[in-house]
């Protein structure tokens, strides 16, 4: 309006002077929009008709249904169970889940715009507390909440219909809503747009969660929720899939160098919103939000709400083992929230030449890696078995990350600790390395390392039992270590550098 009554002003000023009006410059071109995947609205939707029926298809994570091939929308009649079981939150940990399907989190569900969902919420007869769900992907009341309010033993049923094309966070919504999705009540439903989404060779499923244990992270046993610190928002642990390690060793997501990865990863909560990244990957398309009308490229990290989601893509060029991290690293490093892809197929040196040196440049020396210390202090281990099973724990709260729960470590990067030659070969010189540090080169199982790790401020219990547990795994030499020997080898601290 205002360019329309510019144009005309100025036309009247020329026709009063008596010259000929130029003609007005060309209209600057609007910015280039990142397309998505095509979708219609929510009034168009409505008008859709459905032509028969089918039972929805309903997987545990990672796995994610099949995409939807089908030309038109149909009645879709879904049966999720809520059921309350005990579970692996940690090694040594338990934790009393509340479930959507069995296992945290819930079934993902996947249907297509225009569908029409029959939900039959289904409540096994040995819960303890009546469950509900609110999906976000319905518009209506709660989300499905009043509708689906289900006493144990009992079966509730609503119909939605599919509006809005996206992927939705769905969860419990019984007071206290808090407490029932950070046990576990939470997953994701995806309303496929109506076009389907490009091929891609993998389709993963990922969830974040937050997890408030009465006791520290790692204190062994069956662990109760704590209100207190979920009102403060004081996580002990922050997972992928519903406990630590999830998505790592045997149950790492797997690819092929060359391969097109997609993953539907969603946040939970209760609380934390996720800084969610790849290292060693730029995902090439992000539908933030879980928006797939907006698509928006080459992006590094993507933030998460709790309740929300995002869809992203990236092309897996060369092998290796990415980690999945929440970037708020203290999450992904000491609570839990890391996960791995596993890529295998031949280097393309192009793209990546891995290390090309190994010269050593660390002026000042290594420094002591402080842990925070136990509380409360435990007894002495009383036998072998013992000390094995605390230096698990110990173990999986502090080396994981680095030599990985099978103790395979990564190549080119942390030597592995499974059928070590170097470990076996010397267990003093293994009690100076976790009191000391280590740097240089070093060759573990005919593979040469370079590199430096930082001492451990453990106890001599700590490391005797740690020691001890890596000793008696993945095929090492059964050895124990006691608290005597760390004492009698432990290298002293270094005192700080003066200024």
């Amino acid at each position: 309006m205002l360019r329309s009554l510019a144009l005309l002003s100025a036309a009247l000023a020329v026709a009063c002077s008596g010259r000929t009006a130029a003609p007005p410059p060309p209209a600057a071109a609007p910015p280039p929009v990142a397309k998505g995947w095509q979708t219609s609205t929510d009034e168009e939707n409505l008008r859709v008709v459905a032509q028969g029926q089918e039972e929805a298809v309903l997987t545990d994570a990672p796995a994610v249904p099949p995409p939807i091939t089908r030309a038109h929308a149909t009645k879709v009649i879904v049966h999720l169970e809520v059921k309350e079981v005990k579970g692996r939150l940690a090694d040594g940990v338990e934790y009393t889940f509340w479930t959507f399907g069995g296992k945290v989190p819930g079934k993902f569900i996947r249907i297509r715009e225009g569908d029409d969902v029959e939900f039959h919420l289904d409540s096994h007869p040995d819960n303890k507390m009546p469950h509900n769900i609110d999906l976000h992907a319905v518009t209506g009341q709660g989300g499905g909440a009043a509708a689906s309010m289900t006493a144990p033993g009992h079966s509730s049923t609503f119909s939605f219909k599919a509006l809005n094309a996206g992927l939705y966070v769905y969860h419990c919504a019984t007071a206290p809503v808090g407490m029932h999705v950070a046990n576990g009540m939470y997953g994701l439903i995806f309303v496929e747009p109506k076009a389907g989404l490009a091929k891609v060779d993998h389709e993963f499923y990922v969830m974040q969660g937050d997890f408030y244990t009465a006791g520290p992270n790692g204190q062994p046993g069956l662990q109760p929720f704590n209100m207190e610190k979920a009102i403060a928002e004081r996580a002990d642990y922050v997972v992928f899939n519903g406990s630590v390690g999830a998505l790592t060793g045997e149950g790492a997501l797997q690819a092929k160098a060359g391969d097109t990865v997609r993953l539907f990863f969603g946040v939970g909560g209760p609380n934390l919103t996720s800084s969610f990244h790849v290292i060693g990957e730029i995902f090439d398309r992000v539908a933030a939000e879980g928006n797939t009308n907006h698509l928006t490229e080459n992006v590094q990290t993507t933030m998460i709400p709790a309740g929300g989601s995002a869809i992203v893509e990236f092309r897996v060029n060369v092998p290796g083992t990415y980690i999945l991290v929440d970037h708020s690293l203290t999450r992904a490093f000491n609570k839990g929230a890391l996960g791995q892809l596993k890529v295998t197929g031949d280097e393309v040196k192009v793209v990546y030449s891995g290390k090309t040196d190994d010269a050593i440049y660390a002026p000042e020396g290594g420094s002591v890696r402080d842990t925070p210390a136990p509380a409360p202090v435990q007894s002495p281990a009383a036998n072998k078995a013992e000390r094995i099973a605390r230096g698990q724990l110990i173990f999986s709260a502090n080396c994981v990350a680095c030599h990985q729960l099978n103790g395979a470590g990564i190549p080119q990067a942390f030597p592995p600790l499974a059928k070590s030659d170097y470990l076996n070969a010397d267990k003093v010189r293994a009690i100076k390395t976790v009191t000391g540090g280590q740097e240089g080169k070093i060759v573990v199982n005919g593979a040469e390392f370079n590199g430096v790790m930082p001492a451990w401020s453990l106890n001599d219990e700590e490391v005797a039992s740690v020691l001890t547990y890596v000793y008696n795994s993945w095929g090492n030499s059964g050895v124990e270590v006691t608290p005597a020997e760390v004492k009698t080898h432990r290298v002293a601290a270094k005192a700080p550098a003066k200024p």
